[in-house]
Order: structure tokens, then sequence, then C-alpha cells
């Protein structure tokens, strides 16, 4: 029924108004964390990739029923991440229902993330992501896969991800901080081509979510 439900829910939006989330999660990790952000992609994705998604997302927790009104929910954060098992059981079913999570390493996310990650889909890995995916090809091209936004600990970005069926359901950002380049140019000072980059790359995972 949710399955039926979250399908009638994308089909009815194609060529109306459509709405991504924010999760708001517990553990004590910000959640809030880039709060320009998601407006800002939702902003860059409606002027060039042709969506129409709501100028101001939603905030959805991870047990409640309305995570299943949105095809893709964004999280970032630095700290810990703590889903209930009933929290987990919704992911999922949200997850192999039609739905899309985009998980994003704020700096400090990854471990907690990962343990989460594993309690979604216990029986499927969180693999890295090929640069030749879909996701990385268009409406632009990343040749080299994910691009490096922020400097952290010196380490090449990686796009992770769970798939089912063949489906990728769960994208996690790692050693990239997307987030950040999406903020308003005064937070962090980056260069116009850096941020550019950075919002090129978020209207690619839009498109993928409401093109596939």
């Amino acid at each position: 029924m949710k399955k039926l439900f979250f399908l009638f829910l994308l089909i009815s939006t194609v060529s109306f108004s459509q709405e991504i989330a924010l999760l708001k999660y517990s553990g004590g990790g910000d959640w809030y964390a880039n709060p320009t952000s998601l407006p800002n992609l939702i902003k860059y994705a409606n002027q060039t990739i042709n969506t129409y998604i709501k100028s101001k997302p939603a905030t959805v927790e991870p047990g409640s029923s309305e995570i299943f009104s949105y095809p893709f929910v964004h999280m970032t954060g630095h700290g810990n991440v703590v889903f209930s098992d009933a929290e987990i059981i919704n992911l999922r079913n949200y997850l192999l229902s039609g739905g899309f999570l985009h998980a994003d390493d704020n700096y400090g996310l990854d471990q907690y993330i990962r343990r989460e990650i594993k309690r979604i889909f216990p029986n499927n890995d969180l693999v890295e992501i090929p640069a030749n995916h879909p996701i990385f090809q268009k409406p632009n091209l990343f040749a080299n896969g994910l691009p490096k936004i922020h400097e952290h600990d010196g380490k090449r970005p990686q796009a992770f991800g769970v798939f089912v069926d063949n489906r990728l359901v769960l994208l996690y950002t790692y050693e990239c901080d997307l987030g950040d380049g999406w903020e308003d140019p005064e937070v962090h000072n980056d260069p116009k081509e850096v941020r550019e980059k950075a919002l090129k790359m978020g209207a690619n995972i839009l498109s993928y979510i409401f093109n596939n």
C-alpha cells in the first residue's frame, strides 16, 4: 500500500510542484547544519534543469509516515546519528518503496552514518559508485566522479551507494562537502567555480531522482 501511495504521489507531481525534505534525526548530530544549502540547490535546479520544486524544503523525521510524500530526502551534519528500531524499519520501507536518501558528510558524520546504513540494509553493501554511473553523467558531466568541494583530511572525495535490484536507493557523499558548496556564497567564501561545481553535482542528483 505504501509503495502504491508513493508512486501515486510521484506521478501526480511530475507536471506540478515537487517537494524535497531535510531529515531531522536523533543522536546529537546537527541535522540542521547548512540551513541555506537546500533552498539554494532548489533554486539552482529549478532554473537549470526544469524542476518545479517548492522553494522551501520540508523537514521530516525518519519514523514519520510523512517521509513517503518526498521522493528525495537529504541529511547532513557533523556528529552522531541514531535511528530507533522503528525508524530503521520505516526508512527501509521508504527506500524500498521508491524513496531516495542522500547523506552528505559535513565532516564527522562518517563513522555514525555508516553504522546506521548497515542497520537499514544489513544484507546490502555500501559500495563506491563508479564515475560512469548516470548520476555523474547528466545533465552535467563529472568524468572523475564526485567533485571535491572542501578539504578536510586530504582524502579523495567518494560517493557510496546502496543498490537494491540495481536501483540506487541511498547515496552517501564523503570527503566532499556538497552541502557547504550549496550554501550562500558569504558563508564559506568559496570561489564561484567551486560553488558552481557543487550546485551542478546537486542538480545531477535531483535529475537522477526525478527522471529515473
